[in-house]
């Protein structure tokens, strides 16, 4: 318990601070829902809070100093959790949902996920669906970087949570002397832009309530959205074009969107090799789209051709998973090529899930750096990014991760297979599930939903969510025997 104690009496205080998020769906229910659930809301809301008390007071006198190994199960305990708590308004409102269902729609939410296990949506209470948005609004960014904003200040070692927690392979790079001045510097740029969003999305014709809901599903990149049909639900351009922006916007780290804001210049984020890949990678996608729709005819112009490859590229590319059409019925090559985006496209430091463009671009180098030591096996020819080189270290860390995430991948489709589902839909599942990408292929599809699948299957794409979402090596290092050790 001395170990565990440090870490738990953390989560009970995080429980304290999740349980405030649960006012604002109980909002909602006050004004526009059944006076009945207004009870359930204040249900989930007290439960959460009584966990956290009761946990912080079990576990307070063992509070001591974080040690970096204790920031990973910390995050790993957070990100396990809160999609508990968060699921219990979800059992108790939505019907014929098992705890399996409810648990997944929480944990799909909490990571941005954006796969969902529910139908009905635009017969669910309005509170229903602002809670699922707006799950994805506070995870988007991640729930510890908020809390890392307030752990310096305790003593509690927030610079080991943040390493825990911070996408990308570069996460070591400091943006400001202190870690709570980065986070609330990040936090300032997410809300900035939150408002943004919603004032732009109630503009092109939302109401303020769907504007509210897709500018959290839009700035976390989840693609949670409060109608079935998603965005073909208002047909309309410039409200695409609205959701176009912003999701592209935010799949760029809010790091770099930082930099330029203290350093007054965009200069710095145009020239960033990440950005610059990132943003080549989409258009060069749109167009190869574009004209793959128009040569089978599938939009009758180039125009319609235009708008829904754009819509889609950046919406799976960014992992988002919004859907303007059933893409699932686009010649085949299409929809493989959008769910290949989504694995590697967002930038580190975004909101986005996936390898990350970074990683991508550090495996190009390493590969061609090997390549020219075949011909030249003497050069000195040092993998660099940025016009800065690579430590050994970065690029062994990269590798590490890509089998960790590869043997990922074929383990949980096998578990998959093994339950009896189909190697479209599992496959596809779990790649959407790990890349935190949303909609997949087959019965998991933008016509389909996870619903669909087995309480076993969902617990099975709940872990791979999580995985996704810490990053694999943050979850897996708790499986060492090497970690529990002193």
């Amino acid at each position: 318990m001395e170990s565990l104690g440090p870490v738990l009496s953390v989560v009970g205080r995080v429980l304290l601070g999740f349980a405030a998020a649960f006012l604002v769906p109980l909002a909602w229910a006050w004004r526009l829902d059944d006076p009945a659930l207004r009870g359930i809301w204040f249900t989930s809301l007290a439960a959460t809070l009584v966990a956290g008390v009761l946990l912080e007071a079990a576990t307070r006198r063992f509070r001591r100093e974080l040690q970096p190994k204790d920031g990973f199960l910390l995050v790993t305990l957070v990100w396990v959790v809160l999609p508990a708590f968060a699921a219990l308004p979800l059992y108790w409102i939505v019907p014929d949902i098992d705890v399996a269902h409810a648990y997944f729609e929480a944990m799909s939410a909490i990571t941005a996920t954006g796969a969902t296990a529910l139908s009905g949506l635009d017969s669910l209470p309005i509170s229903v669906n602002v809670w699922r948005c707006f799950l994805q609004f506070i995870g988007g960014l991640g729930i510890i970087l908020l809390v890392v904003a307030v752990l310096p200040l305790l003593g509690l070692g927030g610079v080991q949570l943040y390493r825990a927690e911070a996408p990308g392979p570069l996460k070591d790079a400091k943006l400001t002397p202190r870690i709570a001045e980065t986070a609330r510097g990040l936090w300032t740029v997410y809300f900035a832009m939150s408002g943004a969003c919603l004032l732009a999305y109630r503009w092109a014709g939302m109401s303020w309530s769907d504007a509210f809901m897709h500018m959290c599903s839009t700035m976390g990149l989840g693609g949670f959205s409060s109608h079935d049909a998603s965005f073909a639900y208002w047909d309309s351009p410039v409200i695409e074009g609205v959701a176009i922006f912003f999701m592209a916007v935010s799949g760029i780290s809010f790091a770099r969107y930082f930099i330029a804001w203290r350093q007054r210049s965009v200069r710095s984020l145009l020239a960033d090799t990440e950005v610059r890949a990132y943003a080549a990678v989409l258009a060069a996608s749109i167009v190869l789209l574009t004209l793959l729709l128009e040569e089978h005819g599938v939009h009758e112009d180039r125009w319609s051709a235009l708008r829904a490859a754009a819509f889609q590229v950046v919406s799976l590319a960014t992992t988002t998973g919004y859907a303007s059409t059933d893409y699932a019925q686009w010649p085949v090559f299409a929809p493989v090529l959008l769910i290949f985006l989504g694995c590697f496209v967002s930038c580190a430091g975004s909101t986005g899930g996936g390898i990350k463009m970074v990683r991508m671009l550090l495996l190009v180098k390493q590969a061609r750096r090997e390549l020219v030591r075949i011909i030249h096996p003497r050069v000195v020819n040092p993998v660099t990014l940025g016009g800065t080189t690579v430590s050994g270290q970065v690029i062994a860390n990269v590798l590490a991760y890509m089998l960790i995430y590869g043997a990922s991948l074929i383990g949980l489709t096998m578990l998959l297979l093994l339950s009896g589902l189909d190697l479209v839909t599992a496959f596809s599942a779990v790649i959407v599930c790990v890349n935190n990408i949303g909609p997949g292929l087959g019965l998991v599809g933008p016509a389909g939903h996870f619903g669909l699948l087995t309480e076993f299957q969902l617990w099975v794409l709940s872990f791979g969510m999580l995985i996704g979402r810490l990053e694999l090596m943050s979850v897996f290092v708790l499986f060492t025997g090497q970690f529990w050790r002193k």
